[in-house]
């Protein structure tokens, strides 16, 4: 492990020649690779801790940024763009936020995709998301907790109560992994949190198997959320 981990750092001045680090949004150079410019690191919104809702079943939201045009072009080029080399960065952002308390394990798991939309588009997102996050050492990744047994459509313009429907026993706890989930804390992993419907489905599975608490951690939520 140190052995590569050092063989990787000599040849970084190599790679950075034949390939000189450009900002992972508008190309323009910079120091690292696989970093942004300090132009576009300013267009980036953090967020501020809120008070959860006290009908909340989660544990709290931790996102790394505010949904903005920066932080929606960066998960479009990762998500639909091929930039997947975007989600040691992305996932670094998100691991820097989540807080584990010493001698604490906890397991982190990410929001499913429905088999025919991983067909399509080749990996899962939060999947990615969440190994990065595994490897900043904030907990153990069980990549495959979560099923999406029925394919939903898109929930943006549904009504709570109508989302909720759709998405009725769509999430459910892979049989084998509900003796590893009783008792233990989650850190569920996604992408953007928007309306919260999906992750909520998502709690409510992993608290349904015996699940002691969940944290959702995104990359970035939408301005109206509230974050523990």
């Amino acid at each position: 492990m140190h052995i590569a981990k050092g063989i990787k750092e000599g040849l970084r001045p190599l790679v950075d020649l034949v390939y000189p680090p450009r900002c992972a949004s508008c190309g323009a150079a910079t120091a690292n690779q696989g970093s942004l410019c300090l132009d576009c690191w300013g267009e980036l919104e953090f967020p501020v801790s809120k008070a959860k809702p006290k009908d909340a079943r989660h544990g709290g939201i931790i996102a790394a940024t505010v949904y903005n045009d920066m932080s929606r072009g960066l998960l479009l080029k990762f998500k639909h763009g091929g930039k997947l080399a975007l989600a040691p960065l992305l996932g670094k952002m998100m691991a820097s936020r989540i807080h584990v308390d010493v001698g604490a394990n906890p397991l982190i798991v990410p929001v499913p995709l429905h088999r025919t939309r991983i067909w399509q588009r080749g990996f899962n997102q939060s999947a990615m998301l969440a190994r990065e996050i595994a490897k900043a050492g904030k907990g153990e990744l069980i990549v495959d907790a979560l099923v999406r047994q029925k394919r939903t459509p898109s929930l943006g313009n549904m009504s709570a109560d109508k989302r909720k429907t759709v998405l009725a026993g769509a999430i459910v706890i892979r049989l084998k992994a509900r003796g590893l989930i009783k008792g233990r804390e989650i850190i569920l992993v996604d992408d953007v949190l928007t309306s919260g419907a999906t992750s909520d489905a998502c709690v409510e599975a992993l608290l349904g198997a015996g699940a002691s608490k969940v944290r959702i951690a995104c990359f970035a939520r939408a301005d109206h959320g509230a974050l523990g």
